[in-house]
């Protein structure tokens, strides 16, 4: 089977998530190595972030909040502790929750923890490739927090959309995304592939974990989750795209798409530059 962005079904038109309805406050439970990335991508697009991860104050914060993100990439037993416990309040409360499957891939321990996660019914969660390789139960390449390039093939993408397609017949309530040279979002409509984005991007870190914040804001605001997804990671690699042709070096290239995210939202242009097809 042939992914071709030519031949298969066309996205569906999607409106401007932009500017963003009611200014959402978004509590994340995130990396320690990003965790200024993400509050900051989050305040550019126009959402409100909370870092407040504390069992003490968890319940205080959720009757505040708008949406969750909830990131496993800095792991310790407090932590844990307080995912969990995040994850169970964000369902009690039908708050939307983005779940980020960090280094599972690489680690057993985190793929059983993404996995008691999501019997709190996350409203996405998201990956690379290989993590969600990995997730699905299917093998990977991956290393480290990295996605594995035997997993990045025409043949790996199609075996891993079925695989998200069936986790989520189980599942329905969940979308899930993998993201990659191509992008994968799965819901109970069907299979998606998305062709945005540059090679620079996988060159910075915390990449993944702004787009995980992106995602939990649109959702926040009121946008329908499929449409959520597809908007945010399309959003944040066009803003990667067009630092790119302007800039020279990965830390002018970081700085620039980061300059983007308060950019490109000023107009519905960027809308019209998505790629992407649904199989």
């Amino acid at each position: 089977m042939t992914i071709d962005l030519y031949t298969l079904k066309t996205l569906p038109k999607l409106p401007n998530p932009f500017p963003l309805i009611k200014n959402p406050l978004i509590q994340c439970l995130t990396n320690t190595v990003t965790v200024e990335s993400v509050a900051n991508a989050l305040l550019y697009v126009g959402a409100a972030p909370v870092m407040a991860d504390q069992e003490a104050e968890m319940a205080v914060f959720f009757d505040q909040n708008d949406g969750a993100l909830l990131n496993i990439g800095s792991l310790s037993p407090e932590k844990i502790r307080n995912i969990l416990l995040a994850a169970r309040t964000a369902d009690e409360t039908k708050t939307p929750f983005v779940l980020d499957l960090v280094g599972v891939s690489a680690s057993p321990m985190r793929n059983e923890l993404a996995k008691e996660i999501s019997r709190s019914k996350p409203t996405v969660i998201k990956g690379n490739l290989s993590e969600m390789r990995t997730f699905c139960g299917l093998g990977s390449s991956g290393r480290g927090v990295d996605a594995g390039e035997a997993d990045q093939n025409e043949t790996a993408l199609v075996e891993l959309g079925q695989a998200m397609q069936a986790w989520v017949a189980n599942q329905q309530d969940t979308c899930l995304l993998a993201t990659g040279p191509v992008d994968i979002v799965v819901d109970n409509s069907g299979i998606y592939y998305l062709k945005n984005g540059v090679d620079a991007l996988g060159r910075f870190t915390g990449t993944g974990d702004i787009v995980g914040a992106l995602v939990t804001a649109i959702i926040a605001s009121g946008q329908p989750v499929l449409e959520s997804v597809i908007l945010a990671v399309s959003y944040f690699n066009l803003c990667g795209e067009k630092a790119d042709v302007k800039t020279k070096g990965l830390a002018d290239f970081r700085q620039a798409t980061l300059n983007n995210l308060s950019l490109l939202l000023e107009s519905d242009d960027w809308l019209t530059a998505i790629k992407g097809c649904q199989l």
